[in-house]
């Protein structure tokens, strides 16, 4: 996997965003980054190819000036009118930093201090690394073992496909994997996704900057549609995916009408073509645990219960784009299709790829599929936390470098969740406007349970 994230069109780097509660003081973060994360063996190693082509992990030593950076941001006024200003300042930060890469012959991480107010933090930290070095289940992991006080994560919650009996359940497992594992060869060479005003033209988006905003939501509003749903968080926030998407395509396909003299291409008519097939590339945590481990457990290079590196697989989701009169089919349509993912080993097919055909055969199969989307769901801690002393506010994670123009990272803190969009602005110039169809949707699901429930207290 580590592999795949070095090809030309899936050179991909790991952006995490942290917001602070107090300024970043440089000397003393740059101490305690040395004493902690720069101790695990990826952070203090160089990647280097042997004779044969082999990749190996070389232990290196750290010139911590190199990797840590500080800005001069004083010339942004810190006074609440340029609480806008700043906010841009950082968002547009980001992505110039996305034009860049890092020089393979030192370790391929690197840390940009801000000490500047923004509107939910007074400072912020980005951590770009790249993401040969791991997923980002494994670098929150290990950013999290450094906190003040470890930080516990919600119960996985395992579920199974309603009607999988003893009986039944090998042979659908049987039957859907060979489904996915065709459907994966046919999207590879011939299946393709819809052209959409989301879709990107060819993989060669790879090579483009990218745009990264967040959206927060409050956690309490996802938890009351799951549990008067009996769904999981994920199925939540797949469906809430699944309708803004529809609705931001619905309004572009409506555009496009009136600017081409159509009359009653309006927002509220369905514009939508008949069949449109939008496929995301799905990423899943193959870890056997959520559990957060200490920073000793986490750099041990013997025997560590925490799983170094990138421990994913992905699967091939369909989204059904189409306008319903009623919210709640989109999340019966999400579970539906994320229960019969369950029961499929497609992940483990597509992680199995990774370690043959990327080595042996690096054909279209060792490569990621080019669906219209990414979406991966991170978790994150429960409790608040502190990074030496300094108080977390919020927290994101996102890419860039990936063959697609929209990445959706979903990653919760304490009481909040985060959409985290990644997306090409010259594919997807309005990202806010497709976080608003995401807030909206989240909304007439959160209606429509209210509602349900008042009617039944009434009986």
């Amino acid at each position: 996997m580590a592999r795949m994230f070095h090809e030309p069109q899936s050179n991909v780097y790991c952006i995490g965003i942290m917001g602070f509660k107090s300024p970043i003081d440089p000397q003393i973060f740059k101490a305690n980054w040395l004493q902690t994360v720069v101790k695990h063996p990826r952070f203090s190693s160089v990647q280097v190819a042997d004779i044969g082509g082999e990749v190996k992990w070389v232990k290196t030593m750290v010139d911590i000036d190199k990797h840590v950076k500080v800005p001069m941001v004083d010339q942004i006024q810190h006074h609440p009118m340029d609480m806008a200003s700043s906010d841009k300042f950082v968002e547009d930060y980001v992505a110039n930093l996305s034009k860049t890469q890092i020089s393979t012959s030192i370790p391929m991480w690197d840390c940009h201090i801000l000490n500047l107010k923004t509107s939910d933090a007074e400072s912020t930290l980005i951590i770009r690394v790249h993401h040969s070095l791991g997923d980002g289940t494994f670098l929150t992991s290990l950013i999290f073992s450094c906190s003040d006080t470890l930080p516990s994560y919600p119960a996985k919650r395992e579920s199974t496909p309603a009607g999988a009996g003893w009986f039944w359940s090998p042979l659908m497992l049987t039957w859907n994997t060979f489904v996915d594992i065709w459907m994966c060869v046919a999207t590879a060479y011939f299946l393709k996704d819809t052209e959409s005003p989301l879709k990107a033209p060819s993989s060669s988006v790879a090579f483009t900057s990218r745009r990264i905003v967040r959206r927060t939501f409050c956690l309490d509003d996802v938890k009351l549609v799951k549990n008067a749903t009996d769904t999981t968080v994920n199925d939540v926030m797949l469906a809430v995916t699944q309708a803004g998407l529809s609705r931001y395509l619905n309004r572009k396909y409506g555009e496009a009408k009136s600017d081409n003299g159509e009359a009653n291409a309006r927002e509220l008519e369905n514009n939508l073509p008949l069949c449109t097939r939008l496929t995301a590339t799905l990423f899943i945590n193959m870890r056997s645990s959520r559990q957060i481990y200490t920073l000793e457990e986490m750099v041990k290079k013997k025997k560590s219960k925490a799983e170094w590196g990138n421990k994913i697989g992905y699967v091939l989701f369909p989204f059904k784009i189409a306008l319903k009169d009623n919210p709640l089919d989109y999340l019966k349509d999400a579970k539906s299709t994320m229960d019969r993912k369950k029961a499929t080993l497609e992940a483990k097919f597509r992680l199995f790829m990774a370690k043959v055909f990327v080595k042996f055969y690096p054909t279209r199969l060792a490569s990621f599929p080019l669906t219209t989307m990414w979406f991966s769901n991170v978790a994150g801690p429960q409790d608040q936390i502190s990074l030496f002393g300094n108080q977390v506010t919020f927290i994101s994670m996102s890419l860039y470098g990936q063959p697609v123009a929209l990445t959706i990272h979903i990653i919760n803190y304490e009481k909040k969740i985060s959409r985290v969009l990644s997306v090409d602005d010259n594919i997807i110039p309005d990202p806010y406007e497709l976080c608003d169809d995401f807030e909206e949707a989240l909304k007439l699901l959160k209606t429509s349970i209210l509602k349900r429930l008042s009617n039944s207290s009434r009986l």
